[in-house]
């Protein structure tokens, strides 16, 4: 299941990448050649870079490549370093379920019932914040995983 989830979030990703590049040519060719830019590119270019750093986040996490100061792991016995790694992936899950799927519920539940749109492309912002539960939703899939997998890799007591 991991790797069919780690596959699927690849390659949006990489599909979420290509629209982003295309879309910031293409804003650079309307302006500069065209002298005359467009509209939508700008608003559009931040709502990938949304999607792109949520979406990347939750793939680093399924990966553990993310961002961590690890010098106490580094320091750590095997034993201590499991109860640390343990308590690592207790507090991504805490993070997941609390302010990704529960905070980003909470907006984009609040945006479609307020009926916010974007400007330059109109559509419902509520489409855009649905990235939020959706990473937080991955994140934890990844954090509970990851806590099997340490029990399973249990130190000797």
């Amino acid at each position: 299941m991991r790797n069919r989830i780690d596959k699927i979030l690849e390659w949006f990703l990489v599909f979420l990448m290509a629209v982003l590049v295309v879309d910031v040519l293409w804003q650079v060719f309307s302006r500069y050649v065209l002298t005359s830019p467009s509209s939508f590119t700008d608003e559009l270019a931040g709502f990938l870079l949304i999607w792109v750093g949520l979406l990347g986040a939750a793939y680093v996490t399924g990966k553990n490549e993310h961002l961590a100061i690890d010098l106490l792991l580094q320091k750590s016995s095997e034993k201590r370093k499991h109860v640390l790694l343990l308590v690592i992936h207790i507090l991504i899950a805490l993070f997941a379920v609390f302010v990704l799927i529960i905070g980003g519920i909470w907006l984009v539940y609040t945006r479609f019932y307020l009926n916010v749109i974007s400007a330059a492309l109109l559509i419902p912002l509520g489409y855009v914040y649905i990235v939020l539960p959706l990473s937080g939703i991955i994140i934890l899939y990844y954090s509970i995983d990851n806590i099997r997998q340490l029990f399973v890799k249990a130190p000797n007591q």
